[in-house]
């Protein structure tokens, strides 16, 4: 029944999968969504997660300009072959998702999503692919679960109540006339993520439950981590 809802979608869907960063706090000679982990590139691990969804779905996956050919011949020597549009990162993630909305119509919905979040599992898709038809920008986050503190100066800090911010994860998704307007606007470096690109053109978003799974690999430890949890799901 999930997918018969997603392919009775009224718009059309397009996903970009952000896989344009140096991955400079991971180390090493090889960006982050590059790494293997089980024998594939990270990168393709999260791809693969949304090809699994079996919709009608157009995938734009954004690479750094000097990694394109290399990474097409990675699919050609793994016989990687599916279907995607290939979008040259910015310099910063901002200059990137706008070199991707260049593939992206009006009236059509779109996910932004990082390519180094591998474990995004498909009842998660689904669920926000279904409220975001109704949801024009839709973010997913988790309550912060540990205690916080804010940095005052001077080597000080503060407690602040932890109840009072959440944890921001992607996909984020979009009625597409959101994200090719607030696009539009000069870049900002307050700019983090969509939801705040969106929100300074004057957007509201959405907020809706996130998943623990939904990890962000970007440290060495992140790597430690995922690596475990792709073991154990042998």
């Amino acid at each position: 029944m999930r997918y018969i809802f997603l392919r009775s979608m009224n718009k059309q869907i397009f996903t970009i999968i952000l896989a344009a960063g140096e991955g400079k706090r991971m180390g090493g000679n090889v960006s982050k969504q590059f790494v293997e982990i089980e024998g594939k590139p990270i990168l393709r691990h999260t791809i693969e997660q949304f090809l699994s969804l079996d919709m009608d779905m157009e995938i734009i996956v954004v690479l750094p300009p000097l990694m394109k050919e290399s990474w097409k011949q990675y699919c050609r020597e793994s016989g990687f072959l599916s279907r995607y549009i290939m979008a040259s990162g910015g310099i910063t993630r901002f200059h990137s998702v706008q070199n991707a909305m260049k593939y992206v119509p009006e009236n059509a919905i779109v996910a932004v999503h990082d390519g180094v979040r591998p474990f995004v599992t498909k009842e998660f898709l689904i669920s926000m692919f279904r409220e975001a038809e109704n949801s024009p920008a839709l973010v997913p986050v988790l309550p912060a679960v540990d205690s916080m503190r804010e940095i005052v100066g001077n080597g000080n800090s503060a407690p602040v109540d932890r109840s009072k911010y959440v944890l921001v994860q992607t996909p984020q998704i979009f009625h597409s006339e959101i994200l090719l307007d607030a696009y539009r606007q000069a870049f900002s470096p307050a700019f983090t993520d969509d939801a705040s690109v969106a929100e300074a053109a004057g957007y509201k978003v959405k907020l809706c439950p996130g998943s623990r799974y939904n990890l962000k690999i970007t440290t060495p430890e992140d790597l430690k981590v995922a690596t475990a949890i792709f073991q154990s799901r042998r």
